[in-house]
This record gives C-alpha cells, structure tokens and sequence, in this order.
C-alpha cells in the first residue's frame, strides 16, 4: 500500500451516544483475512474491484464506487483484485449504532451499497478525518456528528438502488395510506385485503416498516394529532377525543397519560404559547 494515512482516538469518558474511533485513507493491494473488529467499521471504495465475505452476507463482489459496513466481532474477510483499490475507512462505536441497526439504515446481511454519488461521500470522509484530526471535544463532537451523515447519506442512496424490492416501495404506500386515515375506524382485515395480503403478512411487514403493529401506528398517529389540537384550539377534551376517533373521552384520558405521562389537560397547560 501507498500514501496510506491513519489517525486513531480513544472516546472521551463521556462519549457515549457515537463516538469515531479511528479514520484513515490507502491504496491497499492486499486483503484482510478473518478479522474482528471490537467496534462498528464503514469502508468506502472509491475506485477498483474486490471482495467482502461476512458469515451473514457470504461472499459478495466489491465494486467501486461502493461502501460496505463491517459489525463488531463478527469475523470479515476482503480486500482488492490484483491491481489494488482506493480506499478510506472510518472505526466508531456507542449506543446510537444499536438505533441504526434498528432503523435498518444498515444491515449485516446487506451490508454493501453501491454509490451513485461518490462526490458526496468522499467529501464525507475527508470531513470526518479533519476532525478527526482535531483532537478537541468538539473535534470528537464533530467527527460523530459528519459519522451520522455518512450513515444517512449511504442509506438515502442505497433506498434509491436499481433493483430496490418493489414489496419495501409499496409498504412505503401502505404506511402513507394507513396514516391519512388513522382517525378513522380501522378494519385491518378489510385493509389487509385491499392491498392483496392477509392480515397476519401485512402485520409482519407493517413492523418491519415502521417497528410497530398496525393499530399501534394508528394509535401513535391518533395521539400526535390530539396533542396538535390541544396545543392549538381551545376544544373541550370531549371534543379533542371525538375529533380523533375516541367517543370515550375516559378512556381517550387514560391513553394519553400512559403515553406522555400528563394527563390531555396538564399537557395542553405545559405547552400552549399563550
């Protein structure tokens, strides 16, 4: 390998949500074979060809541009063909990583995504090892913060692939439907049967869409609209449960104060301007 640069930190005692470990850049020319990683790693290839094997994703092909996520102790294997690739890579780790799992921003079975705007990805990275490079807390502070563009940025491009499952695109459909009639009385067979499915599959992709249940969203979708007419009209909290499909305005009370911790009243008192 050549011009390789590396710059590695220790996370401050208070980091905890994200902080970046280490940040670097090389031509490599060899591969890494069955390593681990204590903390998460992303690699970016900004030009050439090569390899990632995972347990989870197996064997897959690397081709420039992409980027490929790595999991902390899960052993990895990859590297370039024989004419070497470009590469620069960053180490981080802290609890939100457990939010972007969740959130499938990346996953381990998937873990390569094809760039079709490398530009801003390398702008990314450099960003990211300049502040790397600060060694300040808010240098620190900075590096996770560009770490979490970096995350989203890859994610928006990878949602926008040739050959995204048109099954994830219509749920995207679903959710938006369901939550322009979430006051209404929902009939989940019925609903489920409108878009071809039964009801027990549509369940299944709901939460992995959103992480919740059907009426769960609903119900979610419900309260955030109770709690936009609390804040901005002056309606009796009858009227506020009524305007969002509850006629039991006890009941209406009841939820709201499991959910938020106030009763409709006490929030509408926290948070009324005038």
């Amino acid at each position: 390998m050549r011009d390789a640069e590396a710059l590695y930190r220790s996370p401050l005692g208070s980091t905890g949500g994200l902080a970046v470990t280490g940040s670097g850049r090389q031509h490599a020319r060899h591969a890494v074979m069955q390593r681990k990683l204590p903390s998460f790693a992303v690699v970016l290839v900004e030009r050439g060809q090569g390899f990632l094997e995972t347990a989870a994703g197996g064997r897959q092909r690397v081709a420039g541009p992409s980027l490929f996520w790595l999991f902390p102790n899960r052993t990895h294997s990859y590297g370039p063909d024989e004419a070497g690739w470009d590469e620069r890579w960053a180490l981080f780790e802290g609890s939100f990583t457990r939010d972007f799992v969740r959130l499938r921003l990346f996953a381990e079975r998937q873990p390569i995504v094809a760039l079709r705007q490398l530009e801003e990805m390398v702008r990314l990275f450099g960003q990211l090892h300049a502040d790397l490079a600060d060694d300040t807390n808010l240098g620190q502070a900075s590096a996770a913060s560009t770490l979490h563009r970096i995350v989203i940025a890859a994610a928006r491009q990878a949602s926008g692939e040739v050959g995204r499952r048109e099954s994830e695109a219509a749920m995207g459909e679903i959710v938006e439907t369901l939550r322009g009639r979430a006051l209404q009385p929902l009939d989940l067979a019925g609903f489920a049967a409108e878009h071809d499915m039964s009801p027990a599959t549509l369940r299944r992709k709901f939460v992995a869409e959103t992480g919740l249940p059907p009426k769960a969203f609903q119900l979610r979708a419900r309260m955030d609209h109770a709690k936009q007419l609390l804040v901005t009209t002056d309606e009796k909290i009858e009227t506020v449960a009524a305007m969002i499909g509850m006629d039991d305005a006890f009941y209406f009370s009841r939820v709201f104060h499991d959910r938020e911790g106030c009763s409709p009243r006490q929030f509408r008192a926290r948070h009324r301007r005038s």
